[in-house]
């Protein structure tokens, strides 16, 4: 037998095989505060690159194959789910990152893991469950992504979670912005799951994130406006004709008949979406530079240290971004069609809780042994983690064997 090629025996190793040079404020993977739970790093991949690869392969990942983004699974299978929507975030973030001299693997892994924490149902599955959860610390979607990346994801020998670099961890808590201090968005108590884990590794709650992580933010923004107005467009809850007067929406629509002409309704549409990605991107990529050269920031702790982000829209942007989602809001988030499944969700979801929680006898073995000892908070927590990993498809069926009589 033939041996292998050099290059294959021994791979090269070391920072230069671990991406393009890194602009100074970018998060370096070899100046990492490193992780909670030490571990040997790899040869071949930095930190934020096995950070991606472990969101990647997790089962919280894969459950967002069934997660809605607006639309139940079972609606149409061309509708963004939350998996695909996460993945449209992430090349956006690829890109920004990679213009903007970031790391792209730090920004990809934000992105990947930024709706773990979801509910089934969306933001009307979470609503539900921070009410029945009221009075036992509330419930909040990225304070949960927290707890399922350092505590619910058993895969590994010697410790709970993905034990995620510092920065990733630090970015999943604040890609929003910090929660503490006085440039927090709002005075709302820090979250449970939260308050619990930085007391064992401080993720200094009262700064801003890496830049990494406000790409990846912003990248959200972008991804989550333009596919919905896609989806709502697929839906039949608007057509073009109805939103020719929306900034950013409607200009990039003509924009494109002008250049193409008459067009099918598909090509169009899909030209459109793509001009209002490409104006968005390039619009964060100018202000961000911009903000970038005015604070004169040299490092990842220069732009922590700052009181405001540097990933940013435009003022001209930021007003078409606030047009943009208000149109949605009230032409597709409030839809009539919309409003019969968020509420029969908002009922799945308050009915399961209160049932299993005054009978977790129930819950699966598995479950029902980790709620056994606890206190009615310490069960509430654990049930409102059963609820919040379950898919729209699971959910669904669940509700239907624990209430209906003809159900097994």
């Amino acid at each position: 037998m033939s041996s292998a090629p050099a290059d294959l025996r021994d791979p090269p190793a070391g920072p230069e095989h671990f991406g393009p040079a890194l602009a100074p404020y970018a998060c370096d993977p070899l100046a990492t505060r490193g992780r909670l739970h030490d571990e040997h790093e790899s040869d071949y991949r930095s930190c934020f690159q096995r950070d991606r690869d472990r969101i990647i392969h997790s089962s919280a990942f894969r459950r967002l194959k069934h997660k809605t983004q607006v639309f139940v699974y079972h609606e149409g299978d061309y509708y963004r789910t939350r998996l695909t929507h996460s993945l449209e975030v992430a090349q956006i973030a690829r890109t920004v990152a990679r213009a903007l001299g970031l790391n792209e693997d730090l920004a990809e892994a934000l992105a990947l893991a930024h709706d773990f924490g979801h509910t089934p149902f969306g933001h009307a599955g979470e609503d539900a469950l921070d009410a029945a959860m009221a009075p036992y610390g509330g419930f909040d979607h990225n304070a949960q992504t927290l707890r399922i990346l350092t505590k619910l994801e058993e895969r590994y020998p010697t410790f709970d979670g993905l034990n995620l670099t510092w920065e990733t961890l630090e970015g999943v808590v604040k890609h929003n912005g910090p929660l503490t201090g006085h440039h927090a968005e709002s005075d709302r108590k820090i979250a449970v799951a939260i308050d619990e884990y930085v007391a064992d590794q401080d993720l200094e709650l009262d700064t801003f994130a890496g830049a990494e992580a406000q790409v990846a933010a912003i990248s959200d923004d972008i991804a989550y406006n333009s596919h919905d107005i896609d989806d709502g467009l697929r839906a039949g809850l608007f057509d073009l004709g109805d939103i020719a007067d929306v900034p950013l929406v409607g200009p990039a629509f003509a924009s494109v008949t002008r250049k193409h002409g008459d067009l099918d309704r598909p090509r169009l549409v899909h030209a459109g979406i793509s001009q209002i990605i490409g104006t968005m991107v390039s619009d964060v990529l100018t202000e961000t530079r911009r903000r970038l050269a005015e604070a004169d920031v040299g490092s990842p702790e220069d732009i922590r240290g700052l009181d405001h982000p540097v990933v940013a829209f435009s003022p001209e942007i930021q007003t078409s971004d606030r047009a943009v989602k208000a149109y949605l809001l009230q032409n597709m988030y409030r839809h009539h069609r919309v409003n019969r499944m968020t509420s029969k969700a908002r009922r799945v979801v308050s009915e399961m809780f209160d049932l299993l929680f005054h009978e977790p006898e129930l819950l699966p073995a598995e479950w029902r042994a980790r709620v056994e000892a606890k206190d009615a908070t310490g069960r509430a927590r654990m049930i409102a983690d059963y609820i919040a990993g379950m898919t729209d498809r699971y959910a669904l069926d669940l509700h239907r064997k624990l209430f209906d009589p003809e159900f097994l």
